[in-house]
């Protein structure tokens, strides 16, 4: 990032950091008039209004996790083939995401559009000069220091970690597992420093997500939570296996089941049994086949005389010798 983008950034996030501020006072006023003076429901009324307003890029954002998220399985597959071709790998993943409408840069706009916002409400809490008469919210003594009992750390890494598990799929890789328990951790630890407002701030952020997640991800949700196994030949969110990959992992098993079979038996045979399988393949290879036994049948055949052959050649016969046999007697 250039020297000119840096001041421009933070010009930008400090300028919305002082309209956070006016609206944060305004927001305080109207709980003044409504009768329950309350920073504390002020941080927590601005969180929603501004929540609501970006909901749109929101839903955008989430859209895209899902759509990328259905095809990692696919993704996987071709990263899996084309490894070893770096050119391939970009051209079959480019054909992958226009043939299911997924855009990997398309979940980042909505989300770079939202960063200054949160961040400038995060600036706009750390620094606020509360009316210490009514800084005060809940156990709360003070929302300008951090909170001593450590719930606040405690329910903004639990609902961290709760948003994350939402959004990262079963067979997810090791790294983005790891980053499962990580970020909650550390979104802990820092809640133990910072200001109670902020932390409060924090976790009616996530509260919100985790009910946008929840409504966008419920069929998803009901089957994790259920077990159900994914239709066939569908690629559910949290990329499970298509069912023709099923059937070829079944094959692979069996194959490799059968070549175990083949070595053990040889192992426990030893040479006698290679001896008999030689003497049985030899044999095979020497004994006649059907189409020569059908030939030899035939020709046998051919040489014999018909039974009505030999019947027609015993009457002529017994002629001849009883023609015979009178013409001695004449004699």
């Amino acid at each position: 990032m250039s020297d000119f983008q840096i001041p421009l950034l933070s010009s930008l996030v400090g300028f919305l950091a002082d309209i956070m501020r006016v609206c944060l006072e305004y927001a305080y006023k109207l709980t003044d008039d409504l009768g329950f003076p309350s920073y504390g429901i002020a941080i927590i009324v601005l969180t929603i209004i501004i929540k609501t307003a970006l909901l749109p890029l929101a839903v955008k954002q989430i859209k895209s996790m899902k759509a990328m998220q259905e095809i990692q399985p696919l993704m996987q597959q071709v990263q899996k083939k084309y490894k070893n071709d770096p050119k391939k790998l970009r051209e079959e993943m480019g054909k992958l995401y226009k043939e299911h409408g997924a855009n990997p840069m398309s979940g980042c706009l909505p989300l770079l559009i939202q960063m200054p916002f949160l961040v400038s409400i995060y600036y706009a809490l750390q620094g606020f000069p509360y009316d210490p008469a009514h800084e005060s919210f809940l156990w709360l003594e003070s929302l300008a220091v951090p909170d001593s009992t450590y719930i606040l750390p405690i329910l903004s890494a639990a609902s961290t970690f709760v948003i994350s598990w939402q959004t990262t799929p079963k067979d997810a890789p090791g790294n983005q597992k790891t980053m499962l328990l990580v970020m909650p951790l550390m979104i802990g630890w820092m809640s133990l420093n910072f200001p109670s407002g902020l932390v409060i701030y924090w976790i009616v952020v996530n509260l919100y997500q985790l009910v946008q997640q929840t409504i966008m991800f419920r069929e998803e949700m009901a089957e994790r939570f259920k077990g159900s196994k994914p239709k066939k030949g569908v690629v559910t969110v949290h990329g499970d296996v298509q069912q023709e990959n099923l059937k070829e992992t079944k094959k692979k098993k069996v194959i490799r089941k059968r070549v175990i079979r083949k070595v053990v038996r040889k192992k426990d045979d030893g040479p006698e049994a290679h001896k008999e399988e030689n003497k049985e393949a030899s044999a095979e290879k020497d004994a006649p086949s059907a189409d020569s036994v059908k030939e030899e049948k035939k020709s046998s055949a051919a040489d014999t005389p018909s039974r009505e052959e030999t019947v027609k050649t015993e009457p002529s016969d017994t002629k001849e010798s009883k023609d015979s046999g009178e013409a001695e007697d004449k004699k």
